[in-house]
């Protein structure tokens, strides 16, 4: 290889892990989606206690939780990132019309990157979805807290390229 070829190729390369590392979508917000209703505030329930690592949850006795990717156990998000590692896909104007024992329904955004030409380049694009949370189990972190496992997109109106209208995805634990 010549040495401009690998210049140029050492040079893409230290560009995209700076990319990596920064965060695609994490440096700046994403867009809010279009004509998204505010989510509208939650009478506030008795916390349970908290380590200093870990904030407080807001919860009833018995309800489960989603595990964020900073692993905080959260009820009721009004937002969510579903990609931790690059924020290229996340739940905005999460409005929860259910929080159940054995699951959860809400409806909102689903906030996708096309990543066209690249994820770096890419735009980001609003899409209505109703989510559902099921599958609770203790989680092994905080063995004392359930939290749901799996999460389905239901797809109201269009969708990202190559997502089916129904979308199942574990969650992590």
């Amino acid at each position: 290889m010549s040495r401009r070829t690998v210049r140029t190729a050492v040079t893409f390369c230290a560009a995209v892990s700076l990319v990596a590392i920064a965060g695609t979508a994490s440096s700046a917000p994403a867009p809010s989606p279009p004509s998204a209703p505010s989510a509208p505030s939650t009478p506030s329930t008795p916390s349970t206690p908290s380590t200093p690592s870990t904030p407080s949850v807001q919860r009833q006795a018995g309800q489960p939780v989603m595990v964020d990717c900073f692993w905080h156990p959260q009820v009721r998000p009004t937002d969510f990132i579903l990609a931790c590692g690059d924020g290229n896909s996340r739940l905005t104007s999460l409005r929860w019309s259910q929080w159940h024992p054995d699951s959860a329904v809400a409806e909102g955004f689903n906030v996708v990157n096309d990543c066209k030409p690249y994820c770096a380049a890419g735009k980001f694009h609003s899409y209505r979805v109703i989510v559902r949370l099921n599958a609770p189990q203790p989680w092994k972190k905080r063995p004392d807290l359930s939290h749901y496992t799996q999460l389905s997109l239901v797809y109201t109106n269009g969708k990202p390229d190559g997502f089916g209208q129904w979308v199942d995805l574990p969650l992590w634990n």
